[in-house]
């Protein structure tokens, strides 16, 4: 399983990473390889100040060895090696009408000292993080994410979507980081799902990503904008980053684990403020949005 998988997502990440060059028409991805001193390592490949995409990066990798010991306390084992692998993608667009975008898509497992395989899962989702609100963008974005879903198991959408506005709520800030979309995890082997349906199903929602997030940005990247509309989507990456650095369990294991601090943080766009105690105008497209992130919605009712 884990060979299969991590040839899927060598093979995602040529395939979105040749359509974003295409979508943003100047700008190609820089790669590098980076290697874990405890065992495997990675492929990182960023974009930085093209014509759409400010800076994006959609990374692979493949992790092994010894479980560290605070990951050993999280778990609850002990002695434990892993392998872990996974595809991780944020994307800033440079026009605040276009949204953030952000997804993963994971294996892991964990042996006992004679290498036997003790436990196995997938997780991974993906999310949308608009800066200005047009819904029918988040419509779309939900819609393909059931479609995605539906084609495995009729709850499917409903429990990840519910599973993704909690993951994503910005405790601190008493909001949503985006629309969200989905989350998973610990989807492991049950009388109704085989590991081999699980791989099935994640890559069925990793093939849908595209189809989620190119339409969007096509339809928005050429929109005129203001410096007061630049200005509030640096604010709300803002948002973004701190739920990054306080909240995601994904930068908690890279660090945890010495992954490549580079490749970790690439998650972090280039330009963003932090304005004291800033509130929009009330009535504005900035609070509009706002009101969402604070109650989330059925995008697909």
């Amino acid at each position: 399983m884990k060979d299969q998988f991590y040839q899927y997502i060598q093979d995602l990440q040529d395939t979105i990473t040749h359509k974003l060059e295409e979508v943003d028409g100047e700008a190609k991805f820089k790669q590098d390889f980076w290697k874990r001193p405890e065992g495997g390592g990675g492929r990182t490949r960023v974009i930085e100040n093209g014509n759409v995409f400010e800076k994006g990066g959609v990374n692979i990798s493949a992790v092994h060895g010894a479980l560290p010991k605070t990951m050993q306390q999280y778990f609850g084992v002990d002695d434990a090696d892993f392998f872990a692998c996974g595809l991780s993608l944020v994307l800033h667009p440079k026009n605040p009408m276009v949204p953030t975008v952000h997804a993963n898509w994971r294996y892991f497992e964990m042996y006992n000292k004679e290498g036997t395989i003790v436990d196995q899962w997938f997780g991974g989702g993906q999310d949308l993080t608009p800066y200005y609100l047009f819904e029918e963008d988040g419509k779309h974005f939900h819609q393909i994410c059931k479609t995605a879903c539906d084609k495995h198991h009729t709850d499917f959408y409903s429990n990840y979507k519910k599973k993704c506005d909690e993951y994503f709520w910005n405790a601190h800030r008493n909001e949503e980081r985006g629309l969200g979309g989905l989350f998973f995890d610990y989807c492991k082997k049950t009388d109704e799902m085989s590991m081999q349906d699980w791989y099935n199903f994640v890559t069925e929602v990793g093939d849908s990503f595209l189809s989620a997030y190119v339409p969007i940005v096509e339809k928005r990247k050429n929109s005129t904008y203001t410096k007061e509309q630049r200005d509030w989507q640096e604010i709300r990456r803002g948002r973004y980053v701190e739920f990054n650095l306080v909240h995601d369990k994904g930068t908690l294991f890279g660090l945890k684990t010495n992954g490549r601090i580079e490749s970790i943080l690439m998650s972090l766009p280039p330009h963003v403020q932090w304005v004291y105690d800033h509130h929009p105008e009330v009535g504005s497209e900035e609070e509009k949005l706002l009101k969402v992130l604070a109650n989330p919605i059925d995008w697909v009712s």
